[in-house]
């Protein structure tokens, strides 16, 4: 079966199945007893196991990779208490490039412990990487990969826990229309997967609204903006931004404004960063809530907080798509089975 989409959420519950084997004791999940201390203790031994997590942990991206890593390690740090499993987190930095997603991937493959993997955070990252794991049986859990033709069947072992571009981006745009009332837009994809996917999703809703659209290219790895800047017409009353890099954006605010130019920017997910895009004015849409304005959620903004200090909204959906991986083997485990990769959805 293809891969689904789920609502971000932080009571979510997305059916990954792992393979089982058999072995002694069982673990509860959240809100259960400790099943590791009625078995004995056994649970949490012979059920400790793997999981791999990519992200770009460093080079441009590093910011939001990082930030992704600490809720994946606040996810697995309550989970395991909660469940009194020996759930273990190991590292593959991607740095958002599809050819570094691959190599990481293959480490994690050959890794005979690993049992799941949580992202990675790139929709370019999964067309890389989607085969690898299903010829490997790998079940890969993404909290930031949107383009929607990720779970149209050809990556089976993959899900997420966001909402994807066919659902955002047209949402964004009637934002737009609605909110913004532009005469007309200039919308700039960055050449990844996952700006030219909501670039393709939003185009067609402003051209519906009578909203003049010039489209615009820019490689991910430019930092000179200048010359786009140059390009917005003063008829021009808002960029839609679908980039992955907050420091881009940053810059091109700022080329912006060094040529008195007013169009408000409209970014998304990967521009939101606090303390780096700071553009006064701007808006930025994002594919998980803003945890701290969720009273339920509270206590997992205060912890990270404390831990972490300020984050934005790229960490908690990865804290999401973690804990799907744990509960799944905590499940697993509760019903006296050892997880194991493989696919049995």
């Amino acid at each position: 079966m293809a891969g689904r989409d789920k609502g971000a959420s932080f009571a979510i519950a997305v059916p990954v199945a792992l393979a089982a084997t058999g072995c002694g004791g069982g673990i509860n999940s959240h809100g259960g007893t400790n099943a590791a201390a009625s078995a004995g203790g056994s649970g949490s031994t012979k059920c400790a196991v793997t999981v791999g997590i990519e992200g770009p942990f460093t080079g441009q991206i590093a910011a939001l990779g990082q930030e992704q890593l600490h809720f994946a390690q606040l996810a697995v740090a309550g989970d395991n208490a909660a469940n009194g499993t020996r759930i273990s987190l190991v590292q593959g930095d991607t740095q958002l490039a599809p050819a570094q997603a691959v190599t990481a991937s293959q480490q994690f493959i050959s890794n005979p412990k690993l049992v799941a993997v949580v992202g990675p955070g790139g929709s370019q990252e999964v067309e890389s990487v989607g085969p690898l794991f299903g010829r490997a049986g790998m079940a890969f859990v993404s909290g930031s990969a949107t383009n929607t033709t990720l779970t149209g069947g050809r990556n089976p072992t993959f899900f997420r826990v966001v909402s994807k571009d066919s659902v955002q981006g047209p949402e964004d745009a009637r934002y737009i229309v609605a909110h913004l009332h532009p005469r007309a837009v200039k919308i700039v994809d960055d050449q990844e997967t996952y700006s030219t996917g909501l670039v393709s999703a939003m185009s067609p809703v402003f051209k519906a609204a009578g909203v003049s659209v010039n489209h615009e290219s820019v490689s991910q790895k430019a930092t000179d903006f200048s010359s786009l800047a140059s390009k917005v017409t003063p008829a021009t009353t808002v960029v839609v931004l679908p980039w992955q890099a907050p420091a881009n954006a940053q810059q091109f605010g700022r080329d912006l404004s060094e040529q008195h130019k007013r169009a408000v920017i409209f970014g998304t997910d990967g521009i939101y960063l606090p303390g780096t895009f700071t553009i006064q004015g701007s808006y930025v849409s994002s594919l998980g809530p803003d945890i701290r304005a969720i009273p339920a959620d509270r206590p997992i903004a205060a912890e990270a907080r404390a831990r972490y200090g300020a984050f934005g909204t790229a960490g908690p959906p990865t804290y999401a798509a973690t804990h799907v991986v744990d509960e799944a083997i905590a499940s697993i485990c509760r019903s006296g089975r050892t997880p194991t990769r493989g696919t049995r959805w």
